[in-house]
C-alpha cells in the first residue's frame, strides 16, 4: 500500500494529514509550530507514522503548503495553501454529503480568507486579511486569557449571553484588547464581552466575504471553526447556514495529501 501525506505549517499550528491510495483520511496530527518548523513538522510527521504503523518508505509522495511549506525540504512539491484550502474543503464536504462548496470561510492562527470556487472547484477569487490579528484565531487566544477562561470555553459563554452582544469596534488587536478591559472595568459580564467579540470578529469576515462573493454552500475551517459561539455569530451576520466539517483544522493539509495522490498518479502515467 502507499500513503500520501500532506503538510500544512502555519504560523503558529502545523497539520498534517495521511491518506491511502482510496483517498481515505487515515490519521492526522496538530502540533505547534514553535520556533523551528522544519524540526517540528519533521518530528509530528514521524510520530504520526508511527501511530499508524507506516513505514517511512510507504510515504510516496509528501506536498507542503501553508506560511512555512518552502522550508520543508523532504516535500517532493509545495503548493499555495488557498489551492490546498479548495481541494480539501470540497472533498470534505462530499465525504460527509454536503453540496458543492462555493465560498470558503478561513480563520488561521494569525490571518482570515476568504475563497470563492467555480462549479468544477477552481478557485476564482480570494481575499486575504494578515495585517491584523483581531479577527483571526489569535485574538481569541489573547481574549481568553484576558477574560481568565480556557479558549474551548468560549462558545460556551456566548450562548449564556443574556444582553445584546457588546460592541468591540477596534480593527487592532492591541486597541480591542484595551477595549475589552474598559468593558471589564464598567461591569459587563465575561458573556457579554465572549458575544461581542464573536460578533466583532463575524462582521470582519462578512466584510472579507463580500469581497469575493458570497454564493452558497458556504464553508467554514480552521481552528476557530471548532468554537460554536463564532459559528453562531458569522451565522447570524450571514443570515445563511455554513457547512462545519468534523475536522476542520486539517482541511488544507488534506487537501495536500489529495494532490500528492493526484500528481504521484500523473507522474507514474508519465513514465
Amino acid at each position: 500500500m502507499r500513503y500520501f501525506a500532506g503538510i500544512d505549517i502555519g504560523s503558529t499550528a502545523i497539520k498534517i494529514a495521511i491518506i491511502d491510495e482510496n483517498r481515505e483520511l487515515l490519521g492526522k496530527k496538530i502540533s505547534a509550530s514553535g520556533s523551528m518548523f522544519y524540526k517540528y513538522a519533521k518530528e509530528a510527521l514521524a510520530e504520526l507514522l508511527n501511530e499508524l504503523n507506516i513505514k517511512e518508505e510507504n510515504l510516496v509522495y509528501t506536498v507542503s503548503t501553508g506560511y512555512g511549506r518552502k522550508l520543508f525540504k523532504e516535500a517532493n512539491e509545495k503548493i499555495s495553501e488557498i489551492t490546498a484550502n479548495a481541494i480539501g474543503a470540497r472533498a470534505a464536504a462530499r465525504a460527509e454529503g454536503k453540496k458543492e462548496i462555493k465560498t470558503i470561510i478561513n480563520i488561521g492562527g494569525q490571518d482570515s480568507k476568504a475563497i470563492s470556487l467555480d462549479s468544477d472547484g477552481n478557485v476564482v477569487n480570494f481575499a486575504m486579511n494578515d495585517r491584523c490579528a483581531a479577527g483571526t484565531g489569535k485574538f481569541l487566544d489573547v481574549v481568553a486569557l484576558k477574560l481568565e477562561i480556557g479558549v474551548d470555553e468560549l462558545g460556551d459563554y456566548h450562548f449564556k449571553s443574556t444582553g445584546t452582544p457588546l460592541s468591540i469596534n477596534s480593527t487592532c488587536a492591541v486597541f480591542a484588547e484595551s477595549e475589552i478591559i474598559g468593558l471589564l472595568g464598567n461591569n459587563h459580564s465575561i458573556e457579554d464581552i465572549v458575544a461581542g467579540v464573536h460578533y466583532s470578529i463575524a462582521r470582519r469576515i462578512i466584510k472579507l466575504v463580500k469581497r469575493v462573493g458570497i454564493k452558497e454552500a458556504i464553508y467554514f475551517d480552521g481552528g476557530p471553526a471548532l468554537n460554536e459561539g463564532l459559528v453562531n455569530a458569522i451565522e447570524n451576520e450571514l443570515t445563511k447556514e455554513i457547512f462545519i466539517p468534523k475536522y476542520p483544522q486539517i482541511t488544507t493539509s488534506f487537501g495536500a495529501a489529495i494532490l500528492a495522490l493526484e500528481s504521484y498518479e500523473y507522474l507514474s502515467n508519465q513514465n
